[in-house]
């Protein structure tokens, strides 16, 4: 069936309803950047923000996939809807997602009370797609009681997380010497809570006493707590979700939560406008001659790249930059 034989009303009242097949198509609408993705995304925001939306990070093989499975696996046990959202590479010729972390996700397939999505990062550098929110929103919408969003775990998607969650699990694994350094880079100012996975390791308590050192050095308040879990067996994952639990419900308490949400929605609306404007900045530069020129005076060192580029904002933009 093809996309364009559900009606913008079609849509809305499928992804309200939880509708799998609605979902599925209106998420390849904001995906693909469809012109209806947006009046969609547009009716069913008021319904957005019951969600509890959790972002799952750290270095590529520490097992976040199968750790996300087994909270998945928890959170039906105890009589919750998930939606998760894996941000896989992309492919630099279909600009498909590679990895594929559905896979791992294959136990939670046939729960209709599970909705899972991989999603390529489209080439956008920080890891995170342009469309990851508006795919969190339509799995809100559609009355998902939890989203996991999983990122490529690379670079500055730990980061960008951040941006989307309202809390942030870090996973580490031992014997992982990228793991500690990733602490170490300043990864540690972004998790709310940390697991370490693959607790039957051998080095996993060496891992852990390692770990403690690095968030000693925080402030109190931003010393997140650690736990040792096992994804394959099941260990530690129903004290980890409780763990989460606690860190969102305390933020509900004090009202960081609304408060993390406004800067969180705020930053996203920068975010996007700006990918947009760098764009249509770069398709204006390629077909106007003049503006080419102005490239070519830099290359050929005639001119310096702040005043090509207060020629270039003026011409695209009508911005009239300063030399800062």
């Amino acid at each position: 069936m093809a996309r364009r034989e559900l009606t913008l009303d079609q849509l809305v009242a499928g992804v309200r309803d939880g509708d799998r097949r609605t979902l599925a198509r209106a998420i390849s609408l904001v995906e693909d950047g469809d012109p209806l993705a947006y009046p969609l995304v547009r009716e069913v925001y008021p319904s957005t923000g019951r969600a509890a939306i959790v972002g799952v990070t750290g270095p590529p093989g520490v097992g976040k996939s199968s750790l996300i499975g087994a909270l998945v696996g928890h959170v039906r046990e105890i009589e919750r809807s998930v939606g998760v959202i894996s941000v896989d590479p992309s492919s630099p010729f279909s600009r498909g997602a590679l990895l594929g972390d559905r896979i791992r996700l294959s136990d939670h397939f046939l729960d209709p009370g599970v909705y899972i999505r991989s999603m390529g990062t489209r080439g956008h550098l920080g890891g995170l797609a342009e469309a990851t929110l508006q795919a969190v929103l339509l799995l809100d919408a559609a009355g998902k009681d939890v989203v996991f969003v999983e990122t490529v775990g690379a670079g500055q998607s730990e980061i960008e997380v951040t941006g989307i969650a309202d809390t942030v699990l870090l996973v580490l694994m031992p014997g992982s010497g990228d793991s500690v350094q990733a602490l170490k880079a300043g990864i540690m100012e972004i998790p709310d809570v940390i697991a370490i996975n693959k607790m039957d390791h051998p080095a996993a308590k060496t891992m852990l006493s390692e770990v403690r050192s690095i968030v000693a050095l925080a402030e109190p308040d931003r010393r997140p707590p650690i736990m040792l879990t096992e994804a394959l067996h099941g260990e530690n994952v129903a004290e980890l979700w409780a763990t989460l639990e606690e860190h969102r419900s305390a933020l509900e308490r004090d009202g960081r939560l609304d408060e993390r949400r406004r800067k969180n929605l705020a930053a996203e609306v920068f975010a996007v406008a700006a990918s947009r404007a760098g764009r249509h900045l770069r398709a204006a530069v390629t077909e106007d001659a003049e503006l080419r020129a102005v490239l070519s005076r830099v290359e050929e060192r005639e001119l310096d790249p702040l005043s090509a580029v207060r020629e270039i904002l003026e011409e695209v933009f009508d911005v009239h930059a300063d030399d800062r």
